[in-house]
């Protein structure tokens, strides 16, 4: 069978290791990692102009390397084509393998912040879409002194406690070897960046099961959602996750 892979690129050696192993041709497009941070609505807009262009080519289905993502994937339309989708909320159930690990390591560890190669080696953001991040237009990226000038000192103050301290809600960095890690160059990373935050620090072994099963066709209705052309899909409020939405 021939597939259209579109990906986030974090994936990007998980996906690179296991497509020479699909027994199917599968062409593939990375997206930036930087859509996740701008709003649903324009991240939905570039994924589906990106379904619309591999729609008109003569595919047996196009693969989604995303989780639902911030609900920026909610309104994503089949048009000729069927899309396959993991049934994950973000791309962190696809590194743990399956929903149910992923659970287990969340609620027992509490205030996580988790980091993988992809995340590390993939940093880095088109000016565009930093432009366009919800960080950067609520002020987040904003050192102390451009929030006084910006919204005097006492504003500040606050905007910098409450905005910009992202890491006030986590305690600890996990990170996730997927086995195709070129040396431990990135986990180095990762422990350094706990030792400067004085969070604690976890390596745990990833499970490339739920990736594999995406690029080989083994879309169990368990851990995948199969949107048939014309329908589009829907945030699902229980462990589904994801359903299908047919309103037109």
């Amino acid at each position: 069978m021939k597939f259209k892979l579109i990906s986030c690129e974090i994936f990007f050696r998980e996906m690179e290791f296991l497509l020479e192993q699909s027994p199917h041709a599968i062409d593939v497009e990375f997206l930036q990692k930087g859509l996740h941070d701008i709003p649903t609505e324009e991240m939905l807009k570039r994924l589906q102009a990106q379904v619309d262009k591999a729609s008109e080519q003569d595919y047996d289905a196009i693969l989604l390397g995303y989780g639902l993502c911030n609900n920026g994937l909610v309104g994503l339309r089949a048009r000729g084509v069927q899309l396959i989708l993991p049934r994950a909320h973000d791309c962190i159930t696809l590194f743990f393998g399956s929903r149910k690990k992923y659970q287990a390591y969340f609620d027992a560890n509490l205030g996580t912040y988790f980091l993988t190669t992809g995340w590390i080696e993939r940093d880095e953001v088109a000016e565009e879409l930093k432009e366009l991040s919800i960080p950067n237009q609520l002020g987040m990226d904003m050192t102390y002194e451009q929030l006084v000038e910006k919204y005097g000192e006492d504003n500040a103050e606050f905007l910098k406690e409450e905005l910009c301290d992202r890491g006030k809600n986590y305690s600890q960095i996990t990170f996730i070897e997927m086995g195709v890690e070129p040396d431990d160059r990135f986990e180095k990373i990762a422990r350094e960046e706990a030792a400067s935050k004085q969070w604690n620090y976890e390596k745990v072994a990833g499970d490339l099961t739920l990736i594999r099963c995406l690029l080989n066709g083994n879309w169990n209705p368990e851990d995948f959602l199969v949107v048939p052309p014309g329908a589009k899909i829907s945030a699902d409020h229980t462990e589904q996750i994801v359903t299908i939405n047919t309103d037109t």
